[in-house]
């Protein structure tokens, strides 16, 4: 298999630091200055551009990553990460054109999952687009494996978002079941329900752009931190919109909205009511649901007949009305869907 490819536009001693830890997965490149770039891009498109900040701060290079963006360039859809040695950086880099942004210096785990995220998410595009312009050919192959293909960059996005957390795998494809079966009580079409079946895994992919020392506090969050910890509502939109197939427009809108609550006291934007998009509010309770009823290092699995009582005390001011009443109403439905992944 050909290793993806990854342009590093980073001064030489970084490139020194990077490309061992990254050499076994990709064929990685170096770009010392931008013009060198500019360049290496007229000659080879890479998947990936690893952008230092101190070089698109420059005057020269405060327009780089918008110039790859312009229309009808072969570098129109690479995801850049930019690399920030400080928090200005970082904030100045959100100003730009970039997929992502990684402090430097930063745990090597971090940076490999983060990479793999936007070269996951491109190469996700490139089957989608490969696969509705050959239609005509092969229509049954070529569906299973999009299916796959997405179904693994999903898995993979969301995990993103659960790094620390072992019960990953079985979470976020469990209250994806919930969050289908709770749209179809509500009228959804099927159609519909399966796409938000795909969507509601990737909730919480932005925490992947959180700080350990925020993400991993053992203990309650600061005011400033908890600052931190909502923007990954913002973050995981700012990944997924990237891609404009309806399933990651709809999950966009989740990661964006769901922790927005029914009486306007949630974040980011204080929604209220039926101004948070129906989808947000259908995986905030399937999702809140599901965290009650799995055991965690800080408490015991809850029943059914107590979580179910708290969604239900969470009517009219977290959840919507009614959507707790028709999740009650479901009861049946839910323990079957719990059962099923405990075999």
């Amino acid at each position: 298999m050909i290793k993806p490819s990854i342009l590093m536009a980073v001064p030489i001693q970084i490139y020194v630091k990077l490309e061992p830890l990254l050499s076994d997965w990709y064929n990685v490149g170096i770009a010392s200055d931008l013009s060198v770039a500019r360049s290496c891009l007229r000659y080879k498109v890479p998947d990936l551009i690893l952008l230092d900040s101190t070089l698109a701060m420059l005057s020269n290079g405060s327009n780089f990553s918008h110039e790859l963006k312009a229309d009808a360039t072969p570098t129109q859809e690479i995801p850049i990460i930019m690399l920030a040695g400080n928090s200005e950086q970082r904030r100045i880099s959100y100003r730009l054109d970039v997929s992502d942004c990684i402090m430097i210096p930063s745990d090597p785990e971090d940076i490999k999952r983060r990479i793999a995220v936007q070269i996951s998410m491109r190469r996700a595009q490139l089957a989608e687009r490969s696969y509705s312009d050959s239609l005509e050919k092969k229509v049954l192959e070529r569906t299973v494996e999009l299916r796959e293909s997405q179904r693994a960059t999903i898995h993979m996005l969301g995990e993103a978002g659960h790094f620390n957390d072992p019960d990953t795998g079985v979470h976020i494809w469990r209250m994806a079941a919930y969050s289908a079966a709770l749209a179809a009580a509500n009228g959804w079409s099927e159609r519909d329900c399966n796409l938000l079946e795909l969507a509601a895994p990737m909730h919480d992919t932005g925490k992947i752009g959180i700080p350990d020392t925020v993400l991993k506090k053992s203990t309650e969050l600061n005011h400033e931190e908890w600052k931190v910890m909502k923007t990954h509502a913002v973050i995981g939109r700012n990944i997924l919109q990237q891609c404009n197939m309806p399933l990651f427009r709809m999950a966009a809108e989740i990661a964006y909205c769901h922790h927005e609550k029914w009486d306007g006291s949630g974040y980011p934007q204080g929604l209220q009511g039926e101004d948070i998009p129906e989808a947000a509010r259908i995986v905030a309770i399937a999702d809140v649901f599901d965290a009650l009823t799995m055991k965690r290092p800080y408490k015991n699995a809850w029943t059914i007949e107590r979580s179910l009582s708290e969604i239900n005390k969470g009517a009219n001011s977290h959840f919507d009305p009614a959507l707790c009443q028709s999740f009650l109403n479901i009861q049946a439905k839910i323990c079957s869907i719990k059962k099923s992944f405990e075999k």
